[in-house]
C-alpha cells in the first residue's frame, strides 16, 4: 500500500499536517493532523509497504509491545481508507 500522489507531508508551527495539492485537493478538503507516530508511518506509506513491513517499522521505532502496535496500525490505516488516501 501506498499514499496517493498529491499528498504533501509538512511542519507548520511545529505540528506536522498533511496537504491535498492538485487534484487532491478537489476530492479532499481540509487538512490531516498527525502525531508522531502517524507522522513516521505516513513517511514509510511515500513509498509502497506491506502492512507487516509497517508494523515491523512501528516496533523497531517505539517501545510498545506488538499487539499494541497492531491495534495502532490498524486504526491508523482504517482511517487512510476510509479517507480513500491509498493507491
Amino acid at each position: 500500500m501506498k499514499i496517493k500522489d498529491g499528498y504533501l507531508l509538512r511542519e507548520v508551527a511545529g505540528n506536522h499536517v498533511v496537504v491535498p495539492t492538485g487534484k487532491a485537493a478537489l476530492d479532499f478538503s481540509g487538512v490531516i493532523t498527525l502525531n508522531g507516530a502517524g507522522t513516521f508511518l505516513w513517511k514509510l506509506l511515500e513509498t509502497d509497504k506491506t502492512e507487516q513491513e509497517l508494523l515491523s517499522g512501528l516496533l523497531e521505532e517505539y517501545e510498545i509491545d506488538e499487539a499494541a502496535a497492531k491495534a495502532d496500525l490498524s486504526e491508523f490505516l482504517a482511517k487512510l481508507k476510509a479517507a480513500a488516501l491509498f493507491e
